[in-house]
């Protein structure tokens, strides 16, 4: 057990809390086409249930999947079962992953297939949070509708937030006045994103950190401290509302937490 537990914080805008890391699953699901420093094998039933565990133990609640992460939704609809009222899902929509390779589709009606889709492969009647899967071309993506469409699922009752996993600042900004969360890159090597978190400070938006560690490149090249000040950095930043760490072990997962609380 972890000596110590995460809070739980109200997350901006909304009207439920949220731990400040998050666990990502894209290694429960899918290991081709990534783009961590080294290779991996997808856990066992077993190996994710602990990872589960240890993540509740440590206090978190967010975890993070998308219909692009292999069989992750699928996987995580049978291991939460029994416990859905524990977690914080957040999952995505516009992107898929079949055969290798990717492709996107932002088009209202593709939207609302995609959450109908993860609702059934999650067992679950609601997704906590809904992201528009940005392939880059935020903006394009946005004018397509898919934003509107997921306001519109979230008047129905069947997603909490709506919101996007963005790539560019202008994309970003545009997404946080339109939802009411946004997913962005922000590390110490990547910190053009930093002018969204400035933003979703101002105006009271949930922001999502990703590759707060660079895809575990930070720790991989052993910089000194680099996860210790990889924390400390992002969560400098005031509208730093929770960082969404990929990891299948529960060590570093545990040592992630610990980090957090070194410096929060």
């Amino acid at each position: 057990m972890s000596q110590v537990q995460l809070p739980q914080n109200p997350a901006p805008g909304l009207d439920f809390s949220i731990s400040p890391l998050g666990l990502g699953t894209v290694k429960l699901g899918r290991n081709q086409g990534v783009k961590y420093p080294t290779a991996f094998n997808l856990p066992s039933d077993e190996e994710a249930k602990t990872l589960l565990a240890t993540a509740r133990n440590c206090g978190i609640n967010l975890i993070d999947t998308a219909p692009a992460y292999g069989n992750s939704e699928e996987r995580l609809g049978q291991l939460l079962q029994g416990s859905r009222q524990d977690w914080v899902i957040v999952s995505k929509a516009g992107e898929e992953f079949e055969n290798g390779q990717s492709s996107f589709d932002f088009r209202p009606e593709h939207i609302r297939h995609s959450v109908e889709r993860s609702l059934r492969r999650l067992k679950t009647d609601y997704i906590d949070m809904v992201l528009l899967h940005s392939d880059g071309n935020d903006m394009e993506a946005i004018a397509q509708g898919g934003l509107e469409a997921l306001n519109e699922l979230k008047q129905a009752g069947l997603i909490r937030a709506s919101g996007m996993s963005t790539k560019t600042v202008e994309g970003g900004i545009a997404a946080a006045q339109q939802s009411d969360c946004v997913m962005l890159t922000y590390n110490l090597n990547e910190t053009a994103e930093g002018k969204v978190l400035d933003y979703c400070t101002e105006h009271n938006k949930t922001a999502l950190i990703k590759k707060a560690l660079a895809s575990g490149h930070i720790a991989h090249n052993d910089q000194k401290n680099g996860v210790l000040e990889s924390m400390k950095f992002v969560f400098a930043h005031p509208g730093s509302t929770a960082a969404i760490i990929g990891t299948i072990n529960p060590g570093h997962l545990r040592d992630n937490v610990n980090n957090y609380l070194r410096v929060n």
